[in-house]
């Protein structure tokens, strides 16, 4: 089962708030704060990002949840 995790990363002064998501092979996506959003489904866009990149099916049964410092999201069905 692949798992991905995503972090919220602060804006500094050259670069606007971002999230990243990556997985536990090194693989990894940065994506611009979607301010649209809130919450996990901000998360949600950074992990489906990954699954875009990685060319992984399945990305509409991603499930996910917060833990310390993040969320993680795991595809089921």
């Amino acid at each position: 089962m692949k798992a991905i995790l995503t972090k919220y990363l602060s804006p500094t002064n050259f670069r606007g708030a971002r999230i990243k998501a990556w997985d536990e092979d090194g693989n990894s996506v940065t994506v611009s704060y979607p301010h649209e959003l809130s919450g996990e489904e901000c998360h949600k866009v950074a992990a489906n990002a990954l699954c875009d990149k990685m060319k992984w099916p399945g990305k509409e049964t991603l499930t996910g949840g917060g833990v310390k410092g993040g969320y993680v999201f795991v595809f089921v069905g």
